[in-house]
C-alpha cells in the first residue's frame, strides 16, 4: 500500500509537471517580439491576405488561453499541427523520425550501461594501477563533449578507415544498428566517465562500510560480498545516476544526430528552429519533456524496489 500511494503521487505529480511544460511550451512563442503571424511566416514579406490566413489557420485572433487549450486539446487527439517548412502533419515528421533518435538513444544507454558500470566495478574491486587507469580513462571520457567526440570518430573510423558509415540512419533493423554504432559510441562517451565515476565512488563507499566488514569477519566469500552487500546497495545512486544519464541523451542526440545526418527528431529539432518552424518545434519540445518526465518516473518507482524505505518517505527521491 506504501509502494501504491507513492506511485499514484508521482504519477500525479508528473501530470501537473507535463500540464505546466505545456503551458510554457505552447506560451513561448508568443513572448518572442513582434506579431506571431509573422514569426510563423519565418519573417517573409507577405501581403495583408496572406498574414490573415496564417492568423487565421493558428486562431491567433482567439484569446490566448482559448488557443492554448485547443492545442492541448489536439495534442491528446494525436494532432500536432502543420509543419510550416515541410508543409506536412507534425504527427507524420514525428512518426518517420522518433523511431531513429530512441533507437539511437537505447543502443547509446546499452553501452553506457554495460561499459560504464563494468568499469566502475572493475576500479573499486581491483584498485592499484587499474583503478588509475580507468580514472584516467574517465577523466578524459568526462572531458569530451558529444559534438567533440562525433567529429573525431566520424574522421577516423568512418573517413579514414572506412568502417562505419559516415552518415545515414540506414535502412532495416541491422543496418540500422550499424549506422548508429559511431553515433551511439560519441554520444555514450562523456556518459559513460560519468557513470564509471559515480559507480566506482559508490562501490568504494560501500566497501568500507560496517555491514561489509562484518560479512566478511564472518566468512561470507568475497565475490558474494561484492555482489551482494557492495554492488546491490550501490544500486540506488546507480539507478539515479542511470535517470540522469537518459535525460542527457535526450538532450545531446541533437547535437550527434546532427553531426552524422541521421535524420532523427534532434536533427529536426535543430533544422526547424533554424527555420522557426514553431508548431514542429513546440512538438518535439513537448515530446522531450515528457520523455525525461517518463525516465524520471520510471527511475523512481524503481528505487522503492532497491530500497524500500523511499516508498516510507524516509528518503528523497529527487532525481
Amino acid at each position: 500500500m506504501n509502494f501504491l500511494r507513492f506511485a499514484v503521487r508521482r504519477l500525479a505529480e508528473m501530470a501537473a509537471t507535463l500540464l505546466g511544460a505545456s503551458f510554457v511550451v505552447f506560451g513561448a512563442m508568443y513572448l518572442a517580439p513582434g506579431d506571431p503571424a509573422g514569426f510563423l511566416l519565418s519573417g517573409r514579406s507577405a501581403s495583408p491576405q496572406a498574414l490573415a490566413a496564417v492568423r487565421a489557420q493558428y486562431h491567433l485572433d482567439d484569446p490566448f488561453f482559448v488557443r492554448y487549450f485547443r492545442w492541448l486539446g489536439d495534442i491528446v487527439q494525436g494532432d500536432f499541427g502543420r509543419s510550416i517548412t515541410y508543409r506536412t502533419d507534425v504527427s507524420r515528421l514525428l512518426a518517420d523520425r522518433l523511431p531513429t533518435t530512441l533507437l539511437l538513444v537505447v543502443l547509446a544507454l546499452v553501452v553506457v550501461a554495460v561499459i560504464g558500470l563494468a568499469l566502475g566495478w572493475i576500479a573499486a574491486v581491483c584498485g592499484g594501477g587499474i583503478d588509475s587507469t580507468v580514472l584516467i580513462g574517465t577523466t578524459l571520457a568526462v572531458g569530451t563533449p558529444s559534438f567533440v567526440a562525433a567529429v573525431l570518430l566520424q574522421g577516423l573510423f568512418a573517413v579514414k578507415l572506412g568502417w562505419f558509415p559516415s552518415s545515414g540512419a540506414g535502412d532495416g533493423l541491422a543496418d540500422k544498428l550499424w549506422h548508429l554504432t559511431l553515433p551511439a559510441i560519441a554520444l555514450a562517451l562523456y556518459l559513460i566517465g560519468m557513470l564509471a565515476r559515480v559507480t566506482r565512488s559508490t562501490m568504494l563507499e560501500a566497501l568500507d562500510s560496517e555491514h561489509v566488514t562484518v560479512a566478511r569477519s564472518r566468512g561470507v566469500p568475497e565475490r558474494q560480498v561484492i555482489n551482494r552487500h557492495v554492488f546491490r546497495n550501490s544500486l540506488d545512486t546507480v539507478l539515479t545516476t542511470g535517470g540522469l544519464i537518459v535525460s542527457t541523451l535526450l538532450i545531446c542526440t541533437i547535437l550527434v544526430e546532427t553531426a552524422f545526418s541521421i535524420g532523427g527528431i534532434g536533427e529536426l529539432l535543430e533544422l526547424s528552429t533554424t527555420t522557426k518552424d514553431f508548431p514542429t518545434v513546440q512538438a518535439i519540445s513537448l515530446i522531450i519533456v515528457a520523455l525525461f518526465m517518463a525516465v524520471n518516473l520510471i527511475v523512481d518507482l524503481l528505487l522503492p524496489l532497491v530500497d524500500p524505505r523511499i516508498a516510507l518517505g524516509t528518503r528523497s527521491t529527487s532525481v
